[in-house]
């Protein structure tokens, strides 16, 4: 088995304040970024790796919500920024072998259609609740039955849970 969490990037600051690649989290941001971090603490959603694209964030995403994690290695690649699904799925492919639980960080509407194309079955109200919106800082907790990344394809995917900021304790 191998299980992806897909983590939409914390709120950022708005899109006139900066070039979108180089946008901050905003204060709250920042402190949903912690949270879903905690979260994953808590819940053990503990990947091996975490995928990240190289906007800034993303990248701050991650660090507040690793913060709660350990050292969880970390690999930014450009392909996630502005990604389709199916660049999503080409990136989640290449991961390597020996990885069981990854995390893939980034960008809607990319994350939030690359989730939905993904679950074939799972949890319906979270499958409902994540149709109707994949917020910042929301991730979708996706298993699937293989054994290696390369065999992930759409539709196979086990929708274990999906969490948005102040939902947690759903």
């Amino acid at each position: 088995m191998r299980r992806l969490i897909i983590f939409r990037h914390a709120k950022a600051v708005p899109h006139h304040a900066a070039p979108d690649f180089d946008r901050a989290l905003n204060e709250r941001g920042f402190g949903d970024a912690a949270a879903s971090g905690r979260y994953m603490a808590e819940e053990h959603l503990l990947p091996d790796v975490a995928l990240v694209s190289p906007s800034l964030r993303t990248r701050q995403t991650w660090e507040q919500a690793a913060k709660a994690l350990g050292d969880t290695p970390v690999k930014q690649d450009p392909r996630i920024y502005e990604a389709e699904a199916e660049d999503l799925l080409a990136v989640v492919r290449d991961t390597d072998p020996k990885v069981r639980t990854a995390a893939i960080v980034g960008h809607n509407p990319g994350m939030a259609e690359f989730a939905r194309r993904l679950v074939g079955h799972g949890d319906r109200y979270a499958f409902s609740r994540m149709r109707a919106g994949f917020p910042t800082s929301a991730m979708a907790v996706v298993d699937f039955p293989v054994d290696d990344w390369r065999e992930v394809d759409f539709g196979q995917g086990r929708l274990d849970r999906f969490v948005a900021p102040g939902s947690a304790g759903d």
